[in-house]
């Protein structure tokens, strides 16, 4: 990455970590309850995926959705449905939507863990270091997505994504975790993390 690509993902990282943590006090929540009505098409009922391609964004942490929501709406991170959804958003529609989402309960998962990956995910996780960045349980914090009982497909697509320099990173420690990352790991840590609890 150059310097000047590398002081603007900075920058981009500084302001969307500034939106998250400085307006979330004020987010109304029933607000962004009534924003969300369109966004069950593809998250589900109250942001609980039924497509394994879609994430569920049910408790998942304020500060991440929002902090995403900024970066689909920026143009960092870009996806066919996502973007042009986040390119009218203002600051307090991401607030909203972010308390909104964060307050719903996850749903327990569908997907079922093969026993050889629940065996050996564990371990993969610390030695990628998952859990030093996503929490001992995987649930996430502040900027920092849950991965437990995410859907699979989705999963799967961001990891091979992170590993490919093709998926947005404002911090560059994905990238940098994913890289490390064998295609049978990637298939390992899918199913493994798929299939944990989201802590509801």
């Amino acid at each position: 990455m150059s310097a000047s690509a590398a002081r603007r993902a900075s920058a981009i990282a500084f302001a969307a970590l500034a939106l998250g943590a400085a307006s979330l006090a004020e987010a109304d929540r029933e607000a962004g309850r009534r924003k969300a009505e369109v966004c069950a098409a593809c998250h589900g009922p109250a942001g609980n995926s039924v497509d394994p391609a879609v994430p569920s964004i049910a408790g998942q942490p304020a500060q991440f959705i929002s902090t995403e929501l900024f970066l689909f709406r920026e143009g960092n991170r870009k996806d066919p449905q996502m973007s042009p959804i986040a390119a009218g958003l203002s600051n307090g529609d991401l607030n909203d939507l972010a308390e909104y989402f964060a307050a719903e309960k996850p749903a327990p998962p569908k997907h079922r863990t093969a026993s050889e990956n629940a065996a050996a995910g564990p371990a993969l996780a610390h030695q990628f270091n998952c859990v030093q960045c996503h929490g001992r349980e995987l649930l996430g914090q502040q900027h920092i997505p849950r991965l437990a009982g995410q859907q699979p497909g989705y999963l799967l697509t961001q990891l091979k994504g992170f590993k490919a320099g093709t998926r947005a990173d404002i911090d560059g420690n994905m990238t940098s975790a994913a890289h490390a990352l064998s295609d049978q790991d990637i298939e390992v840590l899918v199913d493994y993390l798929a299939g944990l609890s989201p802590g509801n």
